[in-house]
Parts: structure tokens; sequence; C-alpha cells
């Protein structure tokens, strides 16, 4: 009988709400796994892909999306948390620690956010999110587009926190993303 895959997803909250459906969705596919905790922002992720790649083992395929955090704005804070270029940097370092291991790496687009969202804004998301494409593709990493599924759908993806999805939002973000995964298996 042949191994199943190992499939790791990193990311923010958002990958936490789909999570569980992949991995319920690809159980006869693939050993699915991702850290518990939430990978927050870029930096956060950077510094702990690799404690959750020994842990969690050496993955096949690594799905991974970062960005609300990143772009978030603390009151009385007028800039995005984490600044396009420094967002960039630790995209590319992320990356780097990622293709060590030999995994395909699936990127997954930062979701919009419903209007009047407290510290983000979608024309932001939309900024950065062009940015993170144009690097992915001179990298020849896959863009798994979960920002245009949510935008389509909007507001009945997203919940009254006007920014975390419902469980319509994760369970369709889950069936897209097994789609990209399945690609690989």
């Amino acid at each position: 009988m042949t191994e199943l895959k190992k499939v790791l997803l990193l990311g923010d909250s958002i990958r936490l709400g789909y999570q569980p459906y992949v991995q319920e969705g690809l159980k006869n596919e693939a050993v699915v796994v991702g850290p518990e905790e939430n990978g927050r922002f870029a930096k956060h992720t950077l510094w702990g892909v690799n404690l959750w790649i020994n842990e969690l083992g050496v993955p096949d395929i690594v799905h991974w999306n970062n960005g609300l955090w990143d772009l978030h704005h603390e009151a009385p804070m007028v800039e995005a948390l984490t600044p396009l270029p420094e967002y960039l940097d630790q995209m590319r370092r992320i990356i780097n620690e990622l293709e060590r291991y030999g995994a395909k790496i699936i990127f997954a687009t930062t979701i919009p956010v419903l209007p009047d969202s407290i510290g983000r804004s979608n024309a932001e998301i939309d900024l950065y999110n062009q940015a993170t494409i144009e690097l992915m593709q001179t990298k020849k990493i896959e863009v798994n587009d979960l920002n245009l599924l949510v935008k389509q759908g909007l507001p009945d993806l997203i919940c009254e926190d006007r920014l975390h999805l419902t469980e319509e939002g994760s369970r369709l973000c889950a069936n897209q993303t097994m789609e990209f995964i399945r690609k690989y298996l």
C-alpha cells in the first residue's frame, strides 16, 4: 500500500477555520496536519515554520497563508503592522525555509473583510495580495485565490466580526483548498 502524502497547512486564523474541513475531506487521500496555534503575522510564521515542521513532520505539500494580522492597524496606528516591503521580505524568507524541505508550496491570498472592518481595508488587502501574487509567480508557486472566492460570496461568508469566515465560508475555502492540494497527491 502506498504511503499517504503529508500536507502541512500554515497560516492565520482563517486557516484554523478551514483546516478541520480539509482534514476530514482528505482523510483517505493525505495526512493533513497544521499547528494548533494561529500563524498570526508573517514574522510569526517565519519564526515557527521549522519548529512546526520538526513537530509535525516534513511535508510533501504546504498550503500557506498570512496577511490579516500583518494588515491590521491597531488604533491609533496609521500604518499596517507590517509594511509591504517588510511583508514581502518575510514571504521570501518563509519560501526559502519551505523550499529547503522540497515540498510543493501553494500560497493562499488574504481574504477580504466586510466594509467598516476595524483596522483593515480591502484596498490595502488587494495591494498586498497583488504584490504577493507577483512574488509567488517569480518563485513559480501556485496561488489559491481565496480572496476572489470569498469576494464573490460577500457578505454571507464573513462573520459579524467583519473579519473571520462563517462556517459556510470555511467550508467553501476548504473545498477550493482541497482542489489545489489534490493536484499534487
